[in-house]
């Protein structure tokens, strides 16, 4: 989260909303009085599952997600470098103009991740880029320092892009899509992914199939206990031969 504000200098960040019911109009309320229209709200269930509510408020649209293979700065500690409060450019896979509840998802992370023009907090030119791709019905997140040489004699002209190199900066996560709402936290439900499965479902899978095992164990044990009492072992007449020795 620290990360996430930290490319985004237009951001504003506020303290955490602990009440369920009445999130939705709480955080309304906030994003009123910070004169705001966009919000990235981070939900924790559990003290192991991430959820992530992008929102444009007041009247809509929004979209939570579920995050998975979240990689911080701090974690990956990778070579690339750019200055705090740069503009970022946005690129997109191809994929995001095939269907239309992704074309939403693009808007809306334009308008959220790109840095407005002229913004008192922003330093007027492009050093990074943010990539946004669909792999699996997934949106996966990277962040490139935009590198070119520094020498007068490999001075970068335009369009000599052939001499510019991406390098990593990060920070990294995967977003799952859950559902589209047609308001500002809730609202009737634009779109729904049918190949969602939530963590809970998962969890209690992974125990049923713990628990399958050692059902099996205990199962075979009574079949064994049974075999030996069908197929009792005649008494072995030299058991006793050596004994006295």
């Amino acid at each position: 989260m620290q990360d996430i504000l930290s490319l985004l200098p237009h951001a504003k960040k506020d303290s955490k909303v602990e009440s369920k019911q009445s999130k939705g109009n709480a955080l309304n309320e906030l994003l009123e009085l910070r004169s705001c229209s966009s919000c990235l709200f981070f939900e924790c269930r559990k003290q192991k599952d991430l959820y992530l509510w992008m929102v444009k408020s007041p009247g809509g649209p929004s979209v939570k997600f579920l995050v998975n293979a979240v990689h911080t700065m701090e974690e990956l500690k990778l070579t690339g470098n750019h200055l705090k409060g740069s503009r970022p450019l946005l690129t997109f896979s191809t994929n995001f103009d095939e269907q239309p509840h992704w074309m939403l998802v693009k808007e809306m992370i334009t308008q959220i991740f790109a840095t407005p023009k002229g913004h008192r907090k922003a330093k007027p030119f492009h050093d990074h880029v943010f990539a946004f791709s669909i792999v699996d019905g997934h949106v996966w997140f990277r962040n490139y320092q935009i590198s070119v040489p520094h020498n007068e004699i490999d001075k970068v002209d335009k369009g000599g892009l052939d001499k510019m190199t991406l390098i990593e900066v990060g920070p990294r996560f995967c977003l799952n899509p859950i559902k589209i709402f047609g308001g500002s936290f809730g609202g009737p439900t634009w779109y729904e992914n049918p190949y969602y499965i939530s963590p809970n479902q998962i969890r209690a899978l992974e125990k049923r199939q713990k628990a399958g095992k050692y059902v099996k164990k205990v199962k075979a044990k009574v079949r064994r206990k049974m075999h030996e009492m069908e197929n009792t072992l005649e008494p072995d007449e030299f058991a006793e031969l050596w004994k006295g020795e």
